[in-house]
């Protein structure tokens, strides 16, 4: 099979693709898929991805930690939010988390009704998201959560990252999938300069979270790949 790696910018765009057969790798580089990733890696029995706030009221008497952000910020009356600082071992190794995002929970939604397979990708597990896809016979979509829709830097600096990773395994990019690449190789020096540019880092900046961001962008802390099975993120067994 001739594989092809495509890069969807922004959620708005997934119905021009065709992912029936392909492994959609969701991401939310600020912050979610890097929580989720790191999360899963310390031991998270599952995280449950749900599109609104008040879906994880139906939990509240599950023995779930309930996490809920909008807008960068923790919803009041919720166990936290959306920091990978939350997803420690300590408070997550052997528990189950509901969680809703702005961005990438929406993203997960989306992926999860057509797609082949889905996987959340961060810098946090670079390696190991490249390490399978190469061994994988299937088409790649990179779904870039982005912003409330929009385009953004960060999901699409990830995105050349793994395309990057991928030249030599694939023979089909398309020409999101070049822009990403030629992003990534323009930022790669200094990922954290570079997107004080983004608009999302102006946004987290206001928040008071600059160790966030700069966490998210670490290289490869991470073994583990969460993948989507039903309603659950939990790691996927690679052997």
């Amino acid at each position: 099979m001739s594989k092809k790696i495509q890069v969807c910018l922004t959620p708005a765009l997934i119905d021009l693709y065709d992912i029936e057969q392909s492994i959609v790798v969701v991401i939310d580089i600020l912050r979610a898929t890097s929580s989720i990733t790191y999360g899963i890696d310390n031991g998270a029995e599952a995280i449950i991805p749900v599109a609104q706030v008040e879906d994880c009221l139906n939990y509240r008497d599950s023995g779930f930690l309930l996490a809920a952000e909008r807008n960068g910020e923790v919803v009041a009356g919720y166990d936290f939010g959306n920091s990978p600082f939350s997803y420690t071992r300590e408070k997550v190794n052997g528990k189950t988390v509901v969680l809703t995002t702005t961005n990438g929970t929406k993203a997960l939604h989306l992926a999860q009704k057509r797609a082949y397979q889905v996987l959340i990708g961060s810098f946090l597990n670079l390696d190991s998201i490249c390490h399978y896809l190469k061994s994988q016979d299937k088409n790649v979509l990179l779904l870039c959560a982005g912003w409330k829709d929009q385009f953004n830097l960060e999901d699409t600096l990830f995105a050349g990252a793994i395309v990057s990773n991928l030249r030599q395994n694939f023979e089909h990019f398309d020409d999101s999938s070049v822009a990403a690449e030629d992003l990534y190789a323009l930022a790669k020096g200094d990922l954290r300069k570079y997107l004080h540019k983004s608009s999302h880092s102006h946004r987290l900046a206001q928040l008071n979270i600059e160790e966030d961001v700069v966490f998210c962008l670490q290289l490869n802390l991470c073994k583990t790949i969460p993948v989507l099975v039903g309603e659950r993120l939990v790691a996927l067994k690679t052997n």
